[in-house]
């Protein structure tokens, strides 16, 4: 009767499944050491189910780097509005945008190690699938900065030659208190008190840049 009930389950769903038990298993053993025969057992399925759906670990490992890089920026693009073309301050779309990121690393924390931690240490093509979605988060905050910037009145050679450089400082940034975050296990701060923490690091110096005022080294 439990056979016959597996197969009524739609193979989007069985495949969701999968998914979910390997990335738990890779986030927890790593790429090498994750074991098929574990994944397909956390999975309720056979492993050659798995092969079935998926032919082989390096395409479920694909797989998995591939849905969580997917779900990740859904979320902030989702936040941010600008893909909805929402109309709101610069300060409340990045804040908005890193609350999104932070509450999503913390409620999936196996799929941020499985993007931060192991799909860039395994080489190719992991390594180029985590290199395209930071260029995405990378091109995101490039336009909520370059819009600030534009709309604040700053020279064109703000915009083209710092803007970027900003965006990749804040996304590394934003990478780097995630997983401080998440290693907090006995007291792990909140996605807003995460959030807010880079906010009060890089929003006074953006504002600054936006209004003109550089910093100078003493003499």
């Amino acid at each position: 009767m439990g056979a016959k009930e597996r197969k009524r389950v739609p193979r989007a769903v069985r495949e969701q499944e999968m998914l979910d038990a390997a990335v738990e298993s890779f986030a927890r053993h790593g790429y090498r050491a994750a074991s098929m025969d574990d994944i397909a057992e956390a999975a309720g399925v056979s492993k050659p189910l798995v092969y079935q759906y998926l032919h082989s670990k390096e395409e479920l490992f694909t797989a998995c780097v591939r849905r969580e890089s997917a779900t990740l920026i859904s979320a902030i693009r989702e936040a941010t509005g600008l893909e909805a073309g929402q109309v709101m301050p610069a300060d409340r779309q990045l804040w908005n945008g890193l609350c999104a990121f932070f509450a999503h690393t913390a409620a999936h924390p196996h799929g941020w190690a499985v993007l931060h931690q192991q799909a860039r240490t395994q080489g190719e093509p992991f390594a180029t699938q985590v290199a395209v979605l930071r260029a995405e988060m990378v091109e995101v905050v490039t336009r909520l900065i370059g819009s600030a910037a534009q709309d604040a009145g700053c020279d064109g050679a703000l915009a083209a030659r710092e803007v970027s450089g900003l965006a990749h400082a804040l996304v590394g940034s934003a990478e780097s208190m995630a997983e401080w975050a998440n290693s907090r296990q006995s007291d792990p701060p909140s996605p807003k008190e995460t959030a807010a923490t880079l906010m009060s690091l890089c929003w006074p110096g953006l504002e600054n840049l936006l209004n003109g005022v550089r910093w100078k080294p003493t003499r």
